[in-house]
C-alpha cells in the first residue's frame, strides 16, 4: 500500500537552490502512497441520494456529485475528534485512497460572516483538539485543509486576537509535523476577491506557513481556476520577494464552473467545476466545499443552516442554472 518516494526526492534534488520550494517537515508524499482520492461514503450527497431513490434528481446527483472525491469537514459536531479523524483516515487507508479532511474549529470562527460561527472556546481547547485531530491521522497518508477563512477573516478581530490566532495556527502545523508525517497540510489563504496578495503572503508567513506543505484557495467560493492560479502565483511572488521561499497551493473547484458573480453566500446560477484531480494549474484541484451544501441562511439557501444539503441547489449546480 506504500509506494516509493524516490521520484519525489530526485525531483527536489534537481531544483536549483534559489528556486527551491520551502519544504515542510514531511519527507513523504501522500499522493504517491495511495491509488487516487477517497470518496466519502457518508457525504451528504450520498446520504440524500440513498434516502431518495425515486426522486427525479437522484440519478444526476449520484452521477455528478455523490461519487466525486471531496473533503469531509471536522469540527465540534464530529464527537471525539481523534476517533473521528482516525476512523476516516483508516477507512481511506484500507481502500488505498487519499482522504481530504478540513479542520474547522478555530476560536471565533467566521467572526465577520457569522453564518458558520463557532469554534473551540479557548486557545488551549483548540490546541488540545487539533493535537487529537493530528494524532488520529497518525502515520496514514492524508491531505488536511487547515481552518478555512481564518487568515482572511481578520476584520472583526482585535490585534491581540489576530496574534492569538496566528499562534494557534502555527501550533497546529507543528502538531501535524510531529504526529502526522504522511499528511500534507495546506494553510487556508482565502480567495482572489478578498485580501490582496501582499497582505495574504504576510499573514501566511506570520501564521507559520514555512511549516506547512502549502496553502489553499477558494474554499466555499466561486472564483475560476484561472483567477485562483493567478492569485496563488501572486502570493508566491510576494513570499519569494519578502521571505525567500514559495509554496504549492490547491484550489477548491467544487462550485467554480461558472465563476463568481460577486456573491459568496449560496450564490444563484453557479456550477460545479473540475472534479478532484492532481495538477490543473495548481498542485491539486479539489472539491473541498461539497456542492449542494448550504453556506447558511442566505441567497438560494434562505431558510437553511450551514452544511445542510439542498437537493434543488445541488441539482441546479450540476447544470449551471
Amino acid at each position: 500500500m506504500r509506494r516509493s518516494i524516490r521520484a519525489l526526492a530526485a525531483a527536489v534534488l534537481a531544483l536549483p537552490l534559489a528556486l527551491a520550494v520551502a519544504p515542510s517537515a514531511h519527507a513523504a508524499d501522500p499522493t504517491t502512497m495511495t491509488s487516487g482520492f477517497y470518496v466519502d461514503p457518508n457525504s451528504t450527497a450520498k446520504q440524500w441520494a440513498a434516502a431518495h431513490p425515486g426522486d427525479g434528481r437522484t440519478p444526476a446527483i449520484n452521477a455528478s456529485l455523490a461519487n466525486t472525491p471531496m473533503a469531509r469537514w471536522f469540527g465540534a459536531w464530529s464527537g471525539t475528534i481523534g476517533t473521528a479523524t482516525g476512523a476516516y483516515a483508516g477507512a481511506a487507508d484500507h481502500a488505498d485512497k487519499l482522504p481530504l479532511l478540513v479542520a474547522y474549529n478555530i476560536p471565533l470562527r467566521d467572526s465577520c460572516g457569522g453564518h458558520s460561527g463557532g469554534g473551540a472556546a479557548t486557545p488551549s481547547a483548540y490546541a488540545s483538539w487539533i493535537a487529537q485531530f493530528a494524532g488520529g491521522i497518525a502515520g496514514r497518508p492524508a491531505v488536511v485543509l487547515l481552518e478555512p477563512d481564518s487568515l482572511a477573516d481578520y476584520g472583526c478581530l482585535t490585534q491581540a486576537q489576530v496574534r492569538e490566532r496566528q499562534g494557534m495556527l502555527a501550533g497546529a502545523l507543528a502538531e501535524f509535523n510531529r504526529q502526522a508525517p504522511n499528511t500534507w497540510v495546506y494553510l487556508d489563504a482565502g480567495n482572489p476577491g478578498w485580501i490582496g496578495a501582499a497582505t495574504m503572503a504576510q499573514r501566511l508567513h506570520e501564521a507559520g506557513l514555512r511549516q506547512a506543505h502549502g496553502f489553499s484557495l477558494n474554499i466555499s467560493n466561486y472564483y475560476t481556476t484561472a483567477q485562483n492560479t493567478a492569485y496563488g502565483n501572486a502570493v508566491n511572488a510576494e513570499l519569494a520577494a519578502r521571505y525567500g521561499y514559495t509554496k504549492p497551493f490547491v484550489v477548491d473547484t467544487s462550485r467554480n464552473g461558472n465563476g463568481s458573480n460577486g456573491e459568496w453566500c449560496n450564490a444563484a446560477g453557479r456550477r460545479i467545476g473540475t472534479p478532484t484531480r492532481m495538477g490543473g494549474g495548481a498542485e491539486m484541484l479539489l472539491w473541498i466545499k461539497a456542492p449542494g451544501e448550504s453556506d447558511g441562511n442566505c441567497g438560494v439557501g434562505t431558510g437553511s443552516t450551514a452544511g445542510q444539503f439542498l437537493p434543488e441547489v445541488a441539482y441546479k449546480m450540476i447544470y449551471g442554472y
